[in-house]
């Protein structure tokens, strides 16, 4: 038995323990259910939910928030073909074609370019998304119009023996080139439809707290537009915004970190402030990571630096300041190593005992730096997600097999004493934290090789990463991630033990839906 009072936990135990809180009603709803604390997405992003209004072209099968499947495009020509039926079927000329979550890497190391697309259109303007969301590749026509040309000279515009631009655009900077299409996607975090989807995929999922990793330029327009969104109270998901300051370029952070540290007063049970977000590389599948030697496997050059190591830790120091904690992207170990000495460096400044800055993917940290994250009490959120969806491409192309095999290393991580959660980057891989514990503990890859045997976790350890320890990340374990008198009444609700099942079949237990504070939110409700 839970004992429930105005949305929080009274006490846990037999109808005899709880009972003593005065008078009560018994729901059993849940009688033939397995209730578990409410599962917590740590990172995760909006556009989960925006993207979907584009046709989906990705390897994986997927389905949309309205569970709507999507068929994986196993080939360049399967790709190619979807969009040319969807294109058949677009009127206004001036309309570009936009999909998403494509991943050249699955084809056999052809890249997807714009010769490609012209075979789509040679006049509508085309961008299609790529599923780690730090590439896009685009048309002819497309790049005519905005003028990416043999003159464009941005950093992340690869060009072709003959100097023109291939159609693949790298990194934010590159793809905002497209202007008003690329700005599509920004303006999407600020559209109700998006978070309404946002919070549906997180329902099904059996997640009830997200956290959505970087709201660009977020301002007090932004601020009204979520707490109108989420503080309803048929919203059915807790979010934590992190403030986005990686998508401009500012050379005085102290008045953005003034704002973002008040936006703390407006914190309510549902939606929260006060952390921020950085990134310092890429993607590791995109080759835009930076890695530590010896690089990448067979391949010469390294990635991009998406904020200058130099100044990392001047223009986060104002937030670390005050008191607002960072969660960076690093994907490559050499990133890790520039936030770790800038986070040595700040607290050297200014001392913080209890920061909880958190390294975020963590996908090739080693020993040595988990062991310094332990020493300066740097949390991690781990990716492990890819060891399923891009596991055999990082085995046989990105990294090579002995880096493969201790990638997204959570036993590692136990072992160093880093408190840790698991995420699954949604839009990037699919929400779903029954999967990212499932990727922890079994380690396969989608072609059923075992990647690394010695960093693989209990479901135990998983489950609490991605309940008690995922809110640690996030400063909210006082109020979510256990069933515990005084903590907010927010459950997942699963037709079968975790801890019961096989271990294998972890990510298959269905979900009934969830509890948010007390309140019923069951999986394709009928507003759906």
């Amino acid at each position: 038995m839970v004992a429930i009072r105005d949305g929080r936990v009274l006490g846990v135990g037999s109808l005899e323990e709880v009972e003593g809180w005065g008078q009560y009603e018994i729901d059993r709803t849940f009688e033939n259910k397995f209730l578990m604390p409410g599962l917590i997405e740590a990172h995760c992003h909006c556009n989960a939910g925006a993207l979907w209004k584009y046709p989906y072209v990705g390897f994986f099968d997927r389905y949309a928030p309205d569970n709507h499947p999507w068929p994986g495009c196993k080939s360049i020509e399967e790709v190619i073909g979807r969009l040319v039926d969807i294109e058949a079927q677009m009127g206004d000329s001036e309309e570009p074609l936009i999909g998403w979550g494509l991943d050249p890497i699955y084809f056999g190391g052809e890249r997807m370019v714009a010769a490609h697309l012209d075979r789509v259109s040679t006049s509508r303007n085309i961008f299609i998304y790529h599923a780690n969301g730090h590439l896009a590749t685009v048309n002819t026509a497309l790049m005519r119009n905005f003028g990416i040309d043999d003159t464009t000279n941005v950093e992340g515009v690869p060009k072709g023996t003959d100097g023109m631009p291939t159609g693949e655009l790298q990194e934010h900077k590159a793809m905002m080139l497209t202007g008003d299409i690329f700005n599509r996607f920004l303006r999407a975090y600020r559209e109700e439809t998006t978070w309404r989807n946002y919070g549906r995929e997180a329902r099904n999922a059996g997640i009830t707290t997200v956290a959505d990793l970087g709201f660009p330029g977020l301002d007090d327009d932004g601020v009204a537009f979520l707490q109108r969104t989420v503080n309803d109270p048929d919203y059915p998901v807790r979010v934590s915004v992190l403030y986005g300051a990686f998508m401009t370029e500012n050379p005085d952070w102290e008045p953005v970190a003034k704002y973002v540290a008040g936006l703390r007063e407006q914190n309510s049970e549902k939606l929260r402030f006060g952390i921020v977000k950085a990134f310092l590389d890429g993607s590791i599948q995109a080759f835009t990571a930076r890695l530590r030697a010896p690089g990448y496997y067979g391949r010469s050059g390294n990635g991009l630096w998406l904020t200058p190591p130099d100044n990392f830790k001047n223009m986060f120091l104002p937030f670390h300041r005050r008191g607002l904690s960072i969660h960076c992207h690093c994907n490559g170990d050499e990133a890790v190593d520039v936030f770790l000495d800038a986070i040595e460096n700040m607290l050297a400044e200014a001392s913080w005992p209890d920061h909880r800055h958190t390294v975020q993917h963590c996908q090739l940290t080693t020993m040595d730096q988990y062991r310094r994250m332990a020493r300066l009490g740097v949390c991690a959120n781990i990716f492990s997600n890819h060891i399923f969806f891009w596991g055999d491409q990082h085995y046989e192309v990105t990294v090579g097999p002995d880096r493969a095999q201790r990638m997204e290393a959570s036993a590692t991580a136990l072992q160093a004493g880093v408190t840790f959660s698991l995420h699954s980057d949604a839009p990037v891989t699919p929400m779903g934290q029954l999967h990212t514990a499932w990727c922890a503990v079994n380690r396969l890859t989608a072609s059923g090789r075992t990647l690394g045997e010695n960093e693989k976790i209990t479901v135990y350890e998983a489950l609490k990463a991605v309940t008690l320890d995922a809110a640690y990340t996030l400063k909210l374990d006082h109020d979510i991630g256990s069933i515990e008198p005084g903590k907010l009444a927010d459950f997942s609700v699963l037709e079968n033990d975790p801890l019961s099942v096989a271990t294998i079949e972890l990510k298959d237990i269905p979900v009934w839906g969830t509890v948010l504070g007390g309140k019923h939110f069951p999986v394709n409700r009928g507003e759906d």
